[in-house]
């Protein structure tokens, strides 16, 4: 099943997708997406929704998100392209929960940015306490998986010293959507294609074929570590063609658009503008 929040940002309702991709309101069903409702949504029939009229714009799908958690260089392919040898265990880092936005919301670039880049992202959505799990286990704490566009600000990130968080957080650098997808509808999440376009060109191609560390030992890792919680959300790193490791490094631009996909997860598109 395919899961949304829609309307305008801070007051989105909870949604469905239909069998014809016809949006159906789960008001009546659940006050929102999120916390111990991510636990029961295989329960829910959309056929026997209200219909939502119109194309109203769509919120990340998963509210009051504890936690956004980034697992870097976490792809062999995107490794080599910036010079770095393969992690021995995953590379870990927070982004703020602020910069958390819709799949189609404006990117702001902050003031004094100067090599904001794009990162196509596979998103865990966590759907039940997780705490000292085993990989052989991990998978069945998920609630649904989603697209993640990783925005970050690499001057910020690497050159400003102390961690990558500083570069990762920057107000809307964390669109998230368009669907919360359940797993029962994913097949093997470790054979998805990922594609990102800049301005209508391929920039980022690649497959969760090519991670290090796959999903279910992601989870489990970080559950040695800490709890994670209903409606915590898991970056699972990008695959090759980042601005950083063309030659010569391409960073985004205001007017610039950004076009992602994930096979089974929709599309999200951002375009770049100024923060004020």
């Amino acid at each position: 099943m395919r899961f949304v929040r829609y309307g305008e940002a801070g007051v989105e309702r909870p949604g469905v997708l239909d069998s014809v991709g016809g949006l159906r309101d789960l008001t009546g069903v659940v006050s929102d997406i999120a916390g111990e409702a991510l636990g029961a949504l295989l329960d829910i029939d959309p056929e026997d929704l209200p219909k939502v009229p119109g194309a109203p714009r769509l919120g990340p799908p998963v509210a009051q998100v504890g936690k956004l958690i980034g697992i870097g260089l976490n792809y062999y392919d995107h490794a080599a392209e910036v010079g770095l040898p393969p992690p021995d265990e995953p590379i870990v880092f927070m982004k703020a929960t602020s910069s958390i936005t819709g799949p189609n919301d404006p990117v702001y670039l902050p003031r004094g940015s100067q090599k904001s880049d794009w990162e196509v992202e596979l998103g865990i959505v966590i759907g039940r306490r997780a705490k000292y799990v085993s990989d052989a286990d991990a998978l069945s704490y998920v609630a649904g998986y989603t697209i993640v566009n990783d925005v970050s600000e690499r001057e910020f990130q690497a050159e400003r010293g102390g961690q990558w968080t500083k570069g990762k957080s920057c107000d809307s650098f964390g669109p998230i959507g368009p669907w919360l997808v359940t797993p029962d509808e994913m097949g093997d999440v470790q054979a998805l294609d990922m594609v990102l376009d800049l301005n209508g060109q391929p920039a980022q191609r690649g497959s969760t074929a090519s991670m290090i560390f796959g999903v279910a030992h992601v989870i489990a890792y970080l559950s040695q570590m800490m709890t994670l919680h209903p409606g915590d959300i898991i970056a699972t790193g990008t695959p090759p063609g980042v601005g950083m490791g063309m030659k010569p490094p391409r960073y985004l631009r205001e007017g610039d658009v950004m076009t992602l996909a994930i096979a089974g997860l929709g599309t999200q598109r951002q375009e770049v503008r100024l923060d004020s």
